[in-house]
């Protein structure tokens, strides 16, 4: 549901702000008539949930002194500033500090109400991308699952709520484990199309005849609709395009070329060519290569997210710690350097089976994260290396780990872990916002 929008109306003469507010109120805005800046700016915090209108000569402070601080308090605000005959160099001078428009005396009130729509319309989209990416730093709901402070996890995060936004077909390629199928679902989530179809389908698993059938019908009666069908106004999501035959490559172009722009359904292709060490350009027709990859994410393996991968080892080893009724295994230093310089091939999906198989082991009281990760050093292909890091990098990450372990086993009690990590209170405090950790997340 679109947020409700109020406008704030700030003018010193009585008559002015209420009929302004009356013609705005029969044009189906809520409104709040304020006699000077002093009295708006209690009302008006950074998330304000709609627009200003103010003007610009007033007694006390003035309507420029009132814009500048509604700039300071939230600069992408829109205020639209009401100017006397004469002030129009005024008016300029304001649009450069920051207001949306301005309106001349005497004005009309038909610009006036197409100026608020204008004006909320933007506040509104604002508020929801801020909310968007609120939602993907704090971790809250499906972005919840793609974890990690890394520039990489903190740049695909913005990829995706860019991407998200944007209505073309998107290509996602990276090596196999790294997220991909999540990395749709959460672009199609902080998308226009939101609300609607959300079709996963693979490329692989069927003959050319069938996954014809399956793709754009016709079907058999009694079967299910067709995917193009099943996902039309939504999301179609093809798995292993780069497995999809050449004939179906140009059927889907076809089809692609057919919807014109922007498209009613939209194409997210995943890839998984990259580990190959071939692309998915080699494998697919150029021309649809291309409609596809307009926008392309690619997900960074998990040997190259840095102190991630303690953090997500912590996160999997309480879930199952908690799953089997026992304690998540303690990380030694030298453990944690280990998680920190394997080459991961399996990424995230071998991260969570050594995560579990720790948990099983400790339970049993035997058995070392090292040994695992020796066990699973044998699948390892001698391409696939890890870069060092300077030993500043080990220090901290295994720091970081070692404070939020030790906050979580004491459920954000500052006192205990002082104790036992034999810290004083300034110290752990300075730490905690080196790192971002938040008390309040263990309580």
């Amino acid at each position: 549901m679109a947020q409700a929008m109020k406008i704030v109306i700030v003018d010193d003469e009585q008559d002015m702000r209420q009929s302004i507010s009356q013609w705005l109120a029969l044009s189906g805005f809520e409104t709040a008539a304020y006699g000077s800046a002093e009295e708006a700016l209690t009302v008006i915090g950074p998330d304000f949930p709609g627009i200003v209108v103010s003007d610009i000569k007033m007694p006390g402070m003035d309507g420029m002194t009132f814009l500048k601080r509604v700039m300071s308090v939230d600069s992408a605000l829109p205020v639209i500033m009401i100017t006397g005959h004469g002030d129009v160099p005024m008016a300029v001078e304001a649009m450069r500090i920051g207001a949306f428009d301005f309106l001349e005396k005497p004005f009309n009130p038909d610009r006036m109400t197409e100026l608020a729509k204008k004006a909320c319309n933007t506040r509104r989209l604002t508020l929801d991308n801020r909310a968007l990416r609120r939602e993907l730093s704090d971790g809250t709901g499906l972005m919840k699952k793609l974890v990690g402070a890394s520039p990489v996890m903190e740049r695909l995060r913005e990829d995706i709520l860019d991407l998200g936004q944007a209505e073309g077909h998107v290509l996602i390629d990276g090596e196999t484990g790294t997220g991909k199928t999540l990395t749709a679902h959460a672009l199609h989530a902080v998308g226009a199309k939101a609300g609607r179809k959300f079709v996963i389908a693979s490329c692989t698993g069927r003959d050319e005849e069938a996954l014809a059938r399956r793709l754009f019908g016709p079907v058999e009666p009694g079967d299910a609709l067709p995917l193009i069908e099943e996902a039309r106004g939504g999301t179609l999501v093809l798995e292993d395009i780069d497995a999809l035959p050449v004939a179906l490559q140009s059927r889907l172009l076809e089809w692609i070329n057919a919807q014109g722009e922007p498209p009613e359904t939209r194409i997210v292709a995943i890839s998984n060519f990259s580990q190959a060490g071939r692309t998915c350009e080699d494998a697919l027709r150029p021309d649809l290569y291309y409609r596809l990859a307009a926008m392309k994410i690619t997900l960074p393996p998990l040997r190259a997210r840095g102190e991630d991968i303690l953090q997500l080892f912590n996160r999997f080893a309480e879930q199952y710690a908690e799953e089997y009724g026992t304690d998540a295994p303690e990380v030694s230093a030298q453990e944690a350097a280990q998680l920190l310089q394997a080459p991961w091939p399996g990424n995230i999906r071998q991260l969570v089976n050594v995560a579990e198989r720790a948990v099983l082991q400790s339970r049993r009281g035997s058995g070392t994260i090292s040994s695992l990760l020796m066990t699973d050093a044998d699948d390892v292909d001698p391409g696939m290396t890890t870069e060092g890091k300077p030993l500043k990098e080990y220090v901290e990450a295994f720091e970081r780990m070692l404070i939020d372990n030790t906050m979580r086993r004491h459920k954000g009690s500052i006192v205990g872990v002082m104790e036992e990590l034999c810290l004083p209170r300034r110290t752990l405090n300075e730490k905690m916002a080196k790192y971002g950790l938040q008390r309040s997340d263990y309580l």
